[in-house]
């Protein structure tokens, strides 16, 4: 198994296919423009998938597809069913915001697509508009019974959690996938790429989540996980009700962090706070898949990263990882361009 400079080992992928995005999440892309990926720059179907080959030749078991937004990239389902045959993955996932759901869930699960994550953080109309500036709460609504429809498994909610916007509604949201029977897990607001109206005082903690959860529903007990690099720490209520909180900025798990990022066109980055990644694009154009697997294997190799620990050694003096201007010279450092 190939392993880092911690003996982290290399298991999981999450592949970003579009740095797009149909939204304009506050925690995300609270700019008004964007710096985009050139689009002759963007790898093919064919050239992700031999990437991906590549990736679990040397033990990547667990791919994410991602973006941006993914479902604006268009026949996301033949790409879906290219990673789905090869019998070296155990597991292929999606993450959306659900709005373009509805008319691709059947597609997807046809193809082979084995879990999504859908992007929930408000079921107020009102608010959805001013945490994302589009009025698409009911499309989301829609994709979600969409999936159900299409018989999609594991079907898991996100939320990201900020403070003043929608840290009141984490048992109404917590209920709602209850009832549906979807687990739900929050996320801490994390200070990386696009943030940049991070804030440590906008950061709602695990303590503050849990405590809400409780004063709703009551006890609360903690699942032990099986693998110990899931990035969600899993809680069950009293009636077996699961949920999940990725604790990132609070509580970070880079000591067990087994994820690697590839950007659309061909980024390799070793963690989601690396300020520099390793460009695989010309190996990839040049059929050199041996050179490919030596490029990865000896990136992954040196990987020191720890990101999460070290942002939360900076304590007050906090604050975002990137500005505009730096942004707006460097599209990698985005969240939505490394696939958050």
């Amino acid at each position: 198994m190939l392993t880092d400079s911690f003996q982290r080992p290399l298991r999981s992928l999450r592949i970003s296919v579009t740095d797009r995005c149909n939204l304009r999440c506050a925690y995300c892309m609270p700019e008004e423009d964007y710096v985009w990926l050139p689009r002759q720059d963007i790898l093919s179907f064919e050239e992700l998938s031999r990437v991906v080959d590549v990736f679990a030749d040397l033990g990547v078991d667990d791919l994410h597809v991602t973006g941006g937004e993914p479902l604006v990239r268009q026949d996301l389902d033949q790409l879906i069913r290219l990673l789905a045959q090869k019998p070296q993955l155990r597991d292929v996932a999606l993450t959306t915001n659900g709005v373009l759901l509805a008319q691709q869930a059947a597609a997807l699960a046809a193809a082979g697509l084995h879990r999504v994550t859908i992007s929930l953080d408000t079921l107020r109309p009102e608010r959805f508009r001013a945490l994302t500036r589009r009025d698409d709460l009911a499309r989301v609504l829609a994709g979600i019974d969409a999936a159900q429809r299409a018989g999609l498994r594991q079907i898991k909610l996100n939320t990201v959690v900020l403070r003043g916007s929608n840290d009141d509604e984490l048992a109404d949201l917590l209920d709602f996938g209850r009832q549906r029977g979807l687990e739900v897990r929050f996320i801490e607001y994390m200070d990386v790429g696009g943030a940049t109206q991070w804030s440590r005082q906008s950061v709602v903690s695990v303590a503050e989540i849990l405590e809400a959860v409780r004063q709703r529903f009551g006890t609360v007990r903690a699942v032990p996980e099986v693998r110990a690099s899931t990035p969600a720490e899993r809680f069950e209520l009293a009636d077996g009700t699961r949920f999940g909180v990725i604790a990132s900025t609070t509580q970070p798990f880079c000591g067990a962090c087994d994820r690697a990022r590839l950007t659309a066109d061909g980024t390799f980055f070793t963690c989601l706070y690396a300020r520099h990644g390793v460009d695989l694009r010309p190996t990839v154009r040049r059929g050199d898949d041996a050179g490919l697997r030596t490029l990865i294997e000896q990136t992954w190799r040196r990987r020191t990263d720890r990101g999460a620990e070290d942002r939360l050694r900076l304590a007050a003096g906090r604050q975002a990882l990137a500005l505009a201007p730096e942004l707006r010279t460097d599209p990698h450092l985005e969240m939505h361009t490394r696939g958050g």
